[in-house]
């Protein structure tokens, strides 16, 4: 079987971070993992199986990894893993897909979502800072995903919207 658990994949592995825009809640992340899971059990690469794992994090983040050790993903592979995601969207009720967004921690460590010009708002009104913590979801190895997926907004690719001292 392709799809193994997600700490088991390698660092170098490759990897997405699909982030929703709304909180995904227990009702509706069975159904979206439930999904996901149908679509990673068959998902091969030109007949080959991919080795795979995945995760759902912070009722917001998809990660889905892929060990490029046995077989790389393709683009045809890669593009089917959008549209699974991308059908589903609709009955979750909020999007997966896409990106302009920058998510983050408030004080009491909820998860929020924010298009970008909104959370440089928030950096010019001293609502957001360096000590912000972030998400980022531009990672695409599994290392770099354990390594700085989450933390303060200054020593990710976020420092370039923060006010200059």
């Amino acid at each position: 079987m392709p799809l193994v658990p997600f700490d088991s994949l390698p660092d170098d592995s490759r990897c997405w971070v699909f982030g929703a825009r709304a909180p995904i809640d227990e009702v509706d992340e069975p159904r979206l993992m439930a999904a996901v899971d149908r679509y990673l059990k068959q998902w091969k690469a030109h007949g080959t199986p991919l080795v795979c794992g995945r995760i759902f994090r912070d009722e917001h983040f998809l990660v889905v990894a892929v060990d490029e050790r046995a077989s790389d993903a393709s683009g045809c592979s890669i593009d089917g893993l959008f549209r699974t995601l991308q059908e589903i969207e609709a009955g979750i009720g909020t999007s997966m897909v896409g990106g302009g967004n920058v998510y983050f921690r408030d004080a009491g460590e909820m998860v929020h979502c924010l298009p970008l010009p909104e959370f440089e708002r928030m950096v010019a009104e001293g609502d957001a800072s360096g000590d912000t913590v972030v998400f980022d979801t531009t990672v695409t190895t599994l290392g770099a995903y354990r390594e700085r997926f989450e933390g303060p907004a200054r020593d990710s690719w976020h420092r370039q919207l923060l006010k200059e001292s």
